[in-house]
């Protein structure tokens, strides 16, 4: 799989967070340190976990200075333990405490998303089930964030609401049922789009089935219930868990059968890994 973005996005993310942080130029370090001053900075993980966000912070840390020296020792995914350096960053030393903060932003918030996805996919090591990102992103972070999902080892649901169609509870309250909103979706897209519908109850599973659907997204049910859902879809349709699933109820919810579990927390209240940023005085 290839995990990385694409420049010209990731260019755009970044330009954007500097020009936030800046605005008019750096007052402290443009007073304290001379413009033509050196440095040698070392990116250091103070936590273990997933690392991630380290092509974000070499492109922050260049469109500040293009003649800096960046040295990768911590690629993105890979496991790491505290006191590993990430990066070394040699050159200006302007550019390198202006950029500090918004490359350690990215790389505290991504690395956390990682780590924290990375902790679910053990979870349910040894069953079927996928752990998948949901929609409930940061607004603007969502390429970044999911990003983030997949370094740590999980995959990625829709990006956006043009992806598939997924009709929740209010779609069906206002078209009358769940047989009568799939064969609207079905009449109105084309074959090559996904239906899928989420489901409250059994007899909701069965009505979903009885319409078409391809995915059926459990919403909020117990395993046990979630596991009497999976032996009625039998195979007919991918099974989707959803709705409060956390790190001591994820092994459960893997083992009901379902080949999907979307998990909103990876996104919505991650903590972020613990990342410091220290200018290396041995070298200079």
């Amino acid at each position: 799989m290839n995990l990385s973005i694409p420049d010209f996005q990731l260019v755009q993310f970044i330009e954007a967070a500097l020009a936030e942080d800046i605005r008019s130029g750096d007052i402290t370090t443009n007073t304290l340190i001379p413009a033509d001053a050196k440095a040698t900075a070392l990116m250091r993980l103070r936590e273990s976990g997933v690392v991630c966000g380290i092509d974000a912070a070499k492109s922050t840390f260049r469109l500040l200075d293009s003649g800096i020296d960046l040295k990768v020792l911590l690629e993105d995914g890979n496991a790491v333990s505290a006191g590993e350096v990430a990066l070394e960053i040699r050159g200006n030393a302007r550019a390198i405490l202006t950029g500090e903060r918004v490359a350690l932003n990215i790389v505290q918030h991504l690395s956390g998303i990682a780590s924290a996805t990375a902790q679910y996919v053990k979870e349910t090591e040894g069953t079927k089930a996928r752990i998948v990102d949901t929609r409930k992103t940061t607004p603007g972070l969502r390429l970044l964030e999911k990003y983030a999902v997949r370094c740590g080892g999980g995959h990625n649901h829709r990006y956006a609401l043009d992806d598939m169609i997924l009709i929740k509870d209010n779609h069906i309250a206002l078209c009358g049922g769940i047989k009568s909103a799939v064969s609207r979706a079905r009449e109105n897209v084309g074959h090559s789009l996904k239906i899928e519908v989420e489901c409250d109850t059994l007899d909701q599973v069965q009505e979903a089935l009885q319409a078409g659907a391809e995915i059926i997204l459990l919403d909020n049910m117990s395993p046990d219930i979630m596991r009497s859902a999976v032996e009625m879809v039998n195979g007919k349709a991918l099974c989707e868990a959803s709705g409060g699933i956390n790190l001591q109820s994820v092994r459960d919810v893997a083992q009901s059968g379902v080949d999907i579990i979307s998990v909103g927390a990876l996104t919505h209240s991650v903590r972020a890994l613990d990342v410091g940023l220290d200018i290396d005085i041995s070298v200079e």
